[in-house]
């Protein structure tokens, strides 16, 4: 059983699982101000433009409600949260890249030579010019 604890207090000690805690709490917490921005916010301005109350809309089909209403003010919902999502995941982006400084490329090898006779580019690892058909010195062939 001592080893059992000591294996869970490790898991739950690792760095990931208390980031996903923090941010499902989080999470949580964004949904109720989101929830209350839909609901308190959007949902009125919504309906004083359209004269309605989206989330009393209900169609009655066979004796069954369908709350169409409702769902539509859940996809304005998702909607929100996703803009809003986005919209901090790029600020986010944007300030990390602000902290790191750009590395330089690295420089590639270099893939042609100038032949030293005619000045033309050949090969890097050519030992004979295509253009002048001189032979290239040996030590410009090594390079």
């Amino acid at each position: 059983m001592k080893t059992f604890m000591k294996e869970f207090k490790e898991f739950i000690n690792r760095g990931n699982v208390m980031d996903m805690a923090v941010g499902i709490i989080i999470g949580g917490a964004f949904t109720a101000i989101v929830n209350s921005l839909v609901d308190d916010i959007i949902n009125p301005l919504i309906g004083s433009i359209f004269k309605m109350d989206f989330t009393n809309l209900v169609a009655n089909i066979n004796g069954a409600e369908v709350k169409y209403g409702a769902f539509i003010m859940a996809i304005i919902n998702f909607l929100l949260i996703a803009i809003v999502l986005f919209i901090i995941i790029k600020s986010i982006n944007k300030m990390s890249k602000l902290g790191k400084k750009e590395e330089p490329a690295a420089e590639e090898a270099p893939t042609t030579k100038i032949c030293p006779f005619c000045k033309s580019e050949v090969p890097i690892d050519a030992t004979k010019c295509c253009h002048c058909t001189s032979d290239l010195p040996e030590e410009e062939a090594a390079e």
